[in-house]
């Protein structure tokens, strides 16, 4: 078994179309912001990731399924965990709900592929990396 690792986001004007439901591009900031934390709550906050490991993690594929709308003033809950570990990618799995609520809005994943920050050749995911993720990987 996993963990999820969940933020919580409002939906905001900003977010929204002239309907007051989410338009689809908020959902990729959403899925970034979950991301974001989750590699700082496991103590790799990107400016350590990049310095220390010395890869980026450029997105080569975004997939993403839209269930039901979510609308103007929602608190949507956000949850992400690591769906598979490839030698140089990893794919990210994203869920959405509304606060309290088990009922899937949309998901998605992503896939990440390392590569050097010098050359952008690819290499394989840094072991520091898998290590830090295990609990929040899919077994």
């Amino acid at each position: 078994m996993h963990q999820k690792y969940t933020i919580e986001e409002r939906v905001r004007w900003g977010d929204v179309d002239a309907a007051s439901i989410i338009f689809y591009g908020a959902y990729i900031r959403f899925f970034e912001f979950a991301e974001t934390e989750l590699f700082r709550a496991v103590g790799l906050p990107y400016s350590v990731m990049f310095d220390e490991l010395d890869v980026w993690l450029p997105r080569v594929h975004l997939e993403c399924d839209f269930h039901h709308a979510a609308q103007l003033d929602d608190l949507l809950e956000v949850s992400v965990f690591v769906g598979r570990f490839g030698n140089k990618s990893m794919r990210l799995d994203f869920e959405v709900r509304r606060k309290g609520d088990t009922l899937v809005i949309a998901d998605a994943h992503f896939v990440l592929v390392a590569v050097r920050r010098d050359t952008f050749e690819t290499v394989p995911i840094p072991a520091e990396l898998r290590e830090r993720l295990a609990p929040f990987t899919k077994s």
